[in-house]
């Protein structure tokens, strides 16, 4: 295990780093930049002393000096004067934070309780991913397996995803290894996006050498920790020789248009965001121009309650970070739900005699499916229909004070392609089974997915060659309207129809559609906390007193839509030799031509949607705004409808 620094030899070393600068010779490049004065001042309150040679990755500490919030205000602004450097941004991440997360050391403490035996592996693989540093370095020095234990006591791993997790990983092999095997560099270099480096401070401070590579840009670095295979075991602890995905985020990327290289759409463009500004990327030294463009390192997925978790006990959990900075993290996880994650278009597609029928798609805008990542999470669609009132005449998909789906099934809800019942919910998900195809949230256990209906990337395909770890499972496969646009594959859409029935009302209505985001549904939790070890016991009262609420990612509404019993405006009710010309009408004039022996009691004018327009009792009327319309002919003969266009 790393051994901690005692007090006297880190000053021992503050005093040799300084003694060896300030006797550096003239054409050594950093002796001009600093006074001995400002050596002694970085050294002592900004910058660690450098990294032993026998340490394969510095903690995100040993960078903060030069990367971190620039007291003189230079480096690392943006063109509106917005501090965007780079450690404190990735402070309050899930990454830098994926090691102290309570969450995830709970969940490890349920897998072990289940299959103690395994404990060494169990805990190996998921700090492989959760704590890289502390992993590799103990993989690397040949120590063996790399347990909670290991990391609880080591800086190092503590540390999360940090800085050398990313800039120390090599550029072979890329996007070809999965499940934690991530292939690093050990000669003591920080692979960066800019070519000519100024190298001279951090190999002297730090004792790592930037170096140029495009390959930090590559979609591929987040490969091995975002495709996950796990292997099987039975109910009795023993493997199977079968593997389950439990996620494949990286290959639903590959599965999409946004993998295509002339989309150029990589998990770092929407992740760690580009801005154009020119930005000076290293504090301290005046004289340095800005770099464009500057990858925001936000690092931000859709882990909004975590992060509200973990802000509230970041003392307990030894996160150092203000609550500003998880604040800013927070609204920024918010943006990318609500305004990257999907888009809705509700519809009013008809009325017959006594069923209204609505419509609702919803398309994916993120670049993998949605939900993805770790199978507990899931969106809820609720959809609701009130009266002019405020009497519900339909709803699916509530949630209870407890932030449960009403109505769904006990094991789980399946997908659909028409929902006519308030006990069917459309729930976005995976949900996984053991081997006797019972569902389960042991991961080790996973042996199948006996649902998954997440929605599709745009561009995804049944025939890619990565299918194999992105499959639809469930009833979507057979759903025509699931990832599909006239039949072909890749729309990255579903289209939800609702049939119910209107008894008889007559008058305006509202429906609106709403798609509800959880990270930790209680169900999935539920047999979890359940459990008693020292690990779930501390994430079940955090969790018990934490902000359980949704995230509402996105809404759909339609007002005032006229239906009534015994109306349609997609069929006549009633056949007549009633006429309207002319069909279609230039400059939005109509007339109707009756019968010689009816009367017009009532025109009534819906547009395509079905909402009210205008009433009449005139047999010439207009519509000024072009586009399709429905008109109801009311007259003492019976009720008439005709679609009319504008043009």
């Amino acid at each position: 295990m790393l051994k901690k620094i005692k007090p006297h030899y880190i000053g021992f070393l503050i005093l040799a780093s300084i003694l060896a600068f300030s006797m550096m010779p003239v054409k050594n490049v950093a002796n001009h930049f600093h006074t001995k004065e400002e050596l002694l001042y970085f050294q002592e309150y900004r910058i660690m002393p450098p990294v032993d040679s026998s340490i394969l990755f510095p903690t995100a500490s040993h960078c903060s000096g030069c990367h971190g919030k620039d007291a003189q205000g230079y480096a690392m602004i943006d063109s509106e004067g917005n501090d965007v450097n780079v450690h404190d941004d990735w402070q309050t991440s899930m990454m830098a934070n994926s090691a102290k997360d309570p969450f995830w050391r709970a969940k490890v403490s349920h897998e072990v309780l289940y299959n103690p035996s395994h404990q060494g592996e169990i805990e190996n693989k998921c700090t492989s991913c959760h704590a890289p540093q502390g992993h590799y370095t103990s993989k690397l020095r040949g120590h063996g397996l790399y347990t909670i234990e290991d990391l609880l006591i080591d800086t190092v791993g503590l540390d999360g995803v940090s800085c050398m997790s990313c800039h120390a990983m090599k550029d072979s092999l890329l996007g070809d290894l999965n499940s934690g095997l991530i292939e690093y560099d050990t000669n003591r270099v920080a692979f960066g996006p800019y070519e000519m480096p100024f190298s001279q401070p951090m190999q002297s401070f730090v004792g790592f050498l930037p170096v140029y590579s495009k390959h930090i840009h590559d979609a591929g670095m987040c490969a091995s920790c975002h495709t996950l295979v796990n292997k099987t075991v039975d109910l009795d602890g023993n493997e199977t020789g079968e593997t389950l995905i439990e996620q494949a985020t990286y290959h639903e990327w590959l599965n999409s248009i946004y993998a295509d290289e002339k989309a150029g759409q990589t998990c770092q463009n929407c992740h760690m965001p580009q801005i154009t500004d020119s930005i000076v990327i290293s504090s301290n030294y005046l004289f340095l121009s800005g770099r464009s463009p500057y990858g925001l390192h936000e690092l931000v997925g859709g882990n909004t309650f975590m992060l509200k978790l973990m802000k509230e006990h970041k003392e307990e959990l030894g996160i150092n970070a203000t609550d500003e900075m998880f604040d800013e993290t927070i609204a920024k996880t918010y943006a990318m739900l609500q305004q990257k994650s999907v888009d809705l278009v509700l519809n009013h597609d008809s009325i017959t005699l006594d069923t209204a029928y609505f419509s609702l798609e919803i398309l994916n805008k993120a670049g993998h499916k949605f939900p993805s990542g770790y199978p507990s999470r899931r969106a809820v669609v609720e959809f609701l229909v009130t009266s002019e009132t405020g009497d519900t005449l339909f709803q699916s998909g509530m949630l209870d004070e407890n932030y449960e789906a009403v109505g769904i099934d006990p094991q789980f809800e399946p997908h659909y392609n028409v929902i006519r019942s308030e006990e069917e919910v459309q729930i976005y998900e995976v949900v996984v089974g053991n081997v006797n195809n019972e569902f389960s949230t042991l991961l080790e256990r996973g042996a199948v997915a006996l649902k998954d209906n997440r929605l599709p990337p745009i561009g995804f395909t049944t025939t890619h060659q990565v299918y194999d770890t992105t499959l639809i499972a469930g009833r979507a496969m057979n759903d025509p309207n699931f990832n599909k646009f006239n039949g072909f594959e890749g729309s990255g859409k579903d289209k939800i129809s609702y049939h119910f029935p209107i008894d008889g009302y007559v008058g305006n209505v509202n429906v609106s559609a709403r798609i509800w985001y959880q990270s930790l549904p209680p169900r999935w939790l539920a047999p979890m906390l359940a459990e008693d070890t020292p690990e779930i016991n501390t994430f079940r009262e955090m969790y018990n007193n934490a902000d359980q609420s949704p995230v509402l990612v996105n809404e759909a509404n339609l007002e005032d839509i006229f239906i009534e019993t015994m109306v349609s405006t997609n069929q006549v009710v009633h056949q007549s030799n009633t006429k309207i010309s002319p069909n279609p009408s230039l400059d939005g004039w109509f007339t109707i031509e009756l019968n010689q022996d009816e009367q017009v009691q009532r025109v009534v004018i819906f547009n395509n949607n079905g909402q009210l327009i205008s009433t009449t009792n005139q047999t010439h009327f207009n519509i000024e705004t072009s586009g399709f319309y429905y008109v109801k002919i009311e007259t003492d003969k019976g009720i008439y409808t005709h679609k009319v266009a504008v043009w």
